[in-house]
């Protein structure tokens, strides 16, 4: 028989209400201590909505600008689109600095102030998550424009990985691609009014698999400017539109199938992979797909099934589903964390949310 998985280590996906990276940084280590490999800053500042400070940076791109008309705001951003105005072609786009690197090199500093004085433990790494260029373009260009646009954001999102890992060693840091905008194309589901446009597929109406095939190998293009010895890992969402979901994924099979074309496509290593796991959902119908991964034998699985709604309780139940098709894929273990980052929800949650992590893992392993 089988022995079932057992549970080890938490994973934070990377937002995290608090002031600063440093109230993060402090907060994470006091709270979830040894059980967290990695530590991000909480994505704190301008970067408290994920993705929607990136409109000023392509609003700052000579050749494009936004369409005419009143704002549309969303908790302070204009979220109107972003076309090609037709004085620069497509080809010579430039884009400056995005802001992720120079808030990583920020939190790091602080992260290193708080290693070195004994309040983050030695060996945890300094987490950064960057979304898959996807994302942010999907947000904010035109649809008839992404695929004009595409190459040179992306290369904008390369120049700030270089520099990311041209400061922090490598020895400490860890980084994460976020894919969440791939699953409204992959579940054809609108996300604040975005259609979902696969410019990437070709054909009117892809299939799923079709999406998932060529999602994947944008994705993995990403991993692969990363360097080797720099320690990465993937966050599949399904985002956290006022702590939901876009849609609710009928089971974990379409998760799985990124997760398994994204092993098979990526030759670097990859350290850690992470997937939601609706609150509603402690049967074993949605966890059943999970029996089919087929991870990098260094890959960790992190399932985020922590909810502060039903605390321990709920997550063990979760935790029970899911067992049996973790150990049918091979893994001997996994670990939590809740399904997306909790940096919307009240900064007062924090420190007992992250407890609670603690909690789950013992009474999982009890």
């Amino acid at each position: 028989m089988t022995s079932l998985p057992a549970v080890r280590g938490a994973h934070l996906v990377g937002s995290i209400n608090q002031p600063t990276a440093a109230d993060t940084l402090e907060i994470v280590a006091e709270n979830l201590g040894a059980h967290a490999a990695r530590i991000p800053d909480g994505e704190v500042g301008e970067r408290f909505h994920w993705i929607l400070f990136q409109g000023t940076r392509f609003e700052a791109v000579d050749g494009l600008g936004r369409v005419p008309g009143e704002p549309f705001m969303v908790a302070g951003f204009d979220l109107r689109k972003i076309v090609l105005d037709g004085t620069v072609p497509a080809a010579e786009l430039k884009f400056g600095p995005l802001g992720y690197a120079e808030a990583a090199l920020a939190s790091y500093a602080d992260f290193k102030a708080l290693r070195d004085a004994g309040t983050i433990a030695a060996g945890t790494r300094f987490q950064v998550a960057i979304p898959s260029p996807m994302a942010p373009l999907g947000s904010y260009v035109a649809p008839a424009d992404q695929a004009a646009v595409y190459p040179a954001y992306a290369a904008a999102m390369e120049r700030e990985i270089a520099e990311i890992a041209a400061v922090i060693p490598a020895a400490e840091l860890s980084i994460q691609i976020d894919l969440a905008v791939e699953f409204s194309h992959i579940e054809k589901v609108s996300v604040r009014g975005n259609t979902p446009d696969c410019w990437y597929v070709e054909g009117n109406d892809p299939s799923t698999e079709q999406i998932i095939d060529a999602a994947t190998t944008m994705a993995a293009a990403v991993a692969a400017t990363i360097p080797d010895d720099v320690e990465f890992g993937i966050h599949l969402c399904y985002g956290d539109v006022a702590e939901k979901h876009f849609t609710e994924p009928a089971d974990a099979g379409n998760l799985t199938a990124v997760a398994n074309a994204l092993s098979a496509k990526i030759s670097r290593p990859i350290g850690f992979l992470h997937l939601p796991v609706p609150i509603e959902r402690d049967d074993d119908a949605y966890f059943a797909p999970l029996a089919s991964l087929a991870l990098h034998p260094e890959t960790e699985l992190f399932l985020g099934l922590v909810h502060h709604e039903d605390g321990v309780a709920g997550a063990i139940k979760r935790i029970a589903a899911a067992r049996p098709a973790v150990a049918t894929a091979g893994l001997a273990e996994f670990g939590i964390a809740t399904e997306c980052g909790f940096g919307r929800g009240p900064a007062e949650r924090t420190a007992p949310l992250l407890r609670l992590h603690g909690d789950i893992i013992a009474a999982a392993n009890a």
